[in-house]
C-alpha cells in the first residue's frame, strides 16, 4: 500500500517547484547541502539505532541492476506498471472510504490523486475531508495518528471489562453499556469491499476493523474482540440491552473468522499468510522486520479462539468446524511457546502481553495449571517477572492469589483522585519495529513505530480491577 504510491511517483518523476518553503526544509532536514547528496549512495546509509533489518545482498543487488535499468527502461513496461499501480490506488481510496490502510499511503495516494486528477476533483474533496481524521493533539503538541484511530478495538475491551466486572449491573451503566452495544452494531463491516478480488483484499463480510467500519480492513482479533463484546452485551443481564446484532450476522462474522485459520493453525492479522518468508529476504525498509508477508500471532489466535468458544455458548452453527479450528489453533499456541515459558507479543510490548492471550487459549482447551506443564511453565515466568511493587503483567486464575493481590493494590494505588490512571509508558509496538530504550531516542521511536493506546490504562484496569473484586473479593 505505500510502494504503490511512492512507485508512481517516482516513476513519474513528480516533483514540486523549488520555492523558500522547500529550501528551508531541505536545509533543516538535511546535515549537508541538498544539492551535494548522492542519492544512490545513501541506500545503505542508515542510523545504526534505526537499523532493525538490514538490507540482504539480494535487496542489494537488485537495486544495483535496477539502478542501470533505470537510465534506459522499456517505455511501455513502465507505463503498463504506473498504469496498474494507479489503478490499485484509486480502488484502495474508494474501499475505505478515502481513509486508506495508514496515514503515510493516504497522503501519498492524496498526491497521486492531485496530479491525475487536479486539485479541484471530486477525489481531491473526499480525500480533504479525512484529513483531520489523522489528527492528534498529544502532550508533546499536534500530531499524526497511525491510523484514523483505535476506536473499534479499545471500545470492545471497554465493553467486556463492563460485563466481567459487573458494572453492568448498575443502574448508572446501563445507558453507556447500551450506547457501547448501539456501536458496536453500526461498526461491523456488512459487505465486502466494493473492489474486493481486483484489489487484492481479503473479504471483509462479517468484519469488525480496528477503527471505523469506514476504513473497511478485516483484522482477525478485531473481528473476534467485537464478536465477544457483543455477545456479552447481549446476552447479559438476560438481555435487558436487546439483540440488535442479529443471528446470521453474528453468523457471518463465524463465517469469515474460519477462513482465516493458516495450514499451521495460527491466525494472523489482516489476511491468510499468502507467500513463503524467504520473501523477507526483498524487504528494503530497514527499520522494520517481518513485513513482506504475513505471521501468526499468539495474540491474534487467541482473540479469535476465545471469540469462537464464547459464540458456541449461544449458538451450534458450524460446531465441529469451530471445535476443529480450535484444536489446531491450540496446537499453534502451545507449539510458539517459548522455552522460558513466555510467547513473543509482537503487537504490544511484549512477552506478558502475549502470555495474558496465549493462557487465555489454552484455559479455553481446558488446560490449566493442574493438568499441563507448560501452563505451568508460563504462570512460573509471570510469577519470576513481578516487581517488589506489585507491577506485572497479570495472567489468567493465576495459584498463587497473593501476587493478583499485589498487583490490584498497585493498580489502585496509582489511581488518581478523579478515577484515572496517568499515562506511564508507550503500550503497543507493530512490526517488530527497533526501539532503542535510551532517553534521547524513546520521543522518536514512540512516534514511529509504537502504538500509544491511551484508552488501555481505562479499560484493563477496570477490568483487572473488577475481576479481582468478582472472583477474589478483594
Amino acid at each position: 500500500m505505500v510502494y504503490l504510491p511512492m512507485g508512481y511517483l517516482y516513476g513519474k518523476r513528480f516533483s514540486a517547484e523549488l520555492d523558500p518553503l522547500i529550501e528551508s526544509l531541505r536545509e533543516e532536514l538535511y546535515a549537508v547541502p541538498y544539492s551535494s547528496i548522492d542519492w544512490p549512495r545513501q541506500r545503505n546509509h542508515v542510523a545504526q539505532a534505526d537499523l532493525y533489518a538490514p538490507h540482504t545482498h539480494v535487496v542489494d543487488a537488485l537495486f544495483k541492476m535496477l539502478g542501470y535499468y533505470e537510465k534506459l527502461p522499456v517505455p511501455f513496461v513502465r507505463q503498463w506498471g504506473m498504469d496498474k499501480a494507479y489503478k490499485i490506488i484509486v480502488k484502495e481510496d474508494e474501499n475505505t472510504g478515502y481513509q486508506c490502510l495508514g496515514p503515510v499511503n493516504k497522503m501519498l495516494n492524496f498526491i497521486c490523486r492531485w496530479i491525475v486528477e487536479g486539485a479541484d476533483s471530486k477525489a481531491m474533496e473526499l480525500h480533504r475531508e479525512k484529513l483531520k481524521d489523522f489528527a492528534w493533539m498529544s502532550g508533546q503538541g499536534l500530531m499524526m495518528t497511525g491510523t484514523n484511530g483505535s476506536q473499534l478495538w479499545d471500545t470492545s475491551f471497554i465493553g467486556q471489562a463492563m460485563v466481567d466486572s459487573g458494572l453492568i449491573k448498575r443502574a448508572e451503566y446501563q445507558q453507556l453499556a447500551l450506547r457501547i452495544l448501539n456501536w458496536l452494531d453500526q461498526c461491523q463491516i456488512r459487505e465486502n469491499p466494493r473492489h474486493y478480488r481486483t484489489a487484492y483484499r481479503f473479504a471483509t463480510k462479517g468484519a469488525w476493523p480496528f477503527s471505523t467500519r469506514e476504513q473497511g480492513y478485516t483484522v482477525s482479533d478485531c473481528t473476534a474482540e467485537g464478536l465477544k463484546a457483543v455477545l456479552m452485551l447481549q446476552n447479559a443481564e438476560e438481555g435487558k440491552l436487546g439483540h440488535p446484532v442479529s443471528k446470521q450476522r453474528l453468523r457471518d462474522t463465524i463465517d469469515l473468522l474460519l477462513t482465516m485459520q493458516n495450514p499451521g493453525g495460527g491466525y494472523a492479522s489482516y489476511e491468510t499468510i499468502n507467500g513463503p518468508e524467504i520473501t523477507e529476504w526483498l524487504n528494503p525498509a530497514e527499520v522494520f522486520g517481518r513485513i513482506m508477508v504475513e505471521y501468526a500471532y499468539p495474540e491474534c489466535t487467541t482473540s479469535v479462539v476465545t471469540g469462537l468458544r464464547l459464540f458456541q455458548q449461544y449458538d451450534t452453527y458450524r460446531s465441529k468446524e469451530i471445535d476443529e479450528t480450535i484444536s489446531r489453533a491450540v496446537r499453534y499456541i502451545l507449539h510458539a511457546q517459548r522455552q522460558d515459558g513466555s510467547w513473543y507479543g509482537s503487537w504490544a510490548i511484549c512477552f506478558t502481553y502475549a502470555a495474558m492471550f496465549a493462557l487465555e487459549s489454552l484455559r479455553h482447551a481446558g488446560l490449566n495449571y493442574e493438568n499441563n506443564d507448560q501452563v505451568r511453565k508460563a504462570c512460573q515466568f509471570l510469577l519470576s517477572k513481578q516487581q517488589s511493587d506489585g507491577g506485572w503483567g497479570e495472567s489468567y486464575k493465576c495459584p498463587d492469589s497473593h501476587a493478583i493481590e499485589r498487583g490490584v493494590h498497585l493498580i489502585m494505588q496509582r489511581q488518581q483522585p478523579d478515577g484515572s490512571w496517568k499515562q506511564e509508558q508507550i503500550e503497543g509496538i507493530f512490526n517488530q519495529y527497533v526501539c532503542r530504550l535510551t532517553q534521547q531516542l524513546y520521543v522518536a521511536f514512540t512516534h514511529l513505530g509504537a502504538i500509544s493506546y491511551p484508552n488501555y490504562k481505562f479499560s484493563f484496569t477496570i477490568w483487572a480491577l473488577g475481576k479481582a473484586a468478582q472472583e477474589l473479593g478483594l
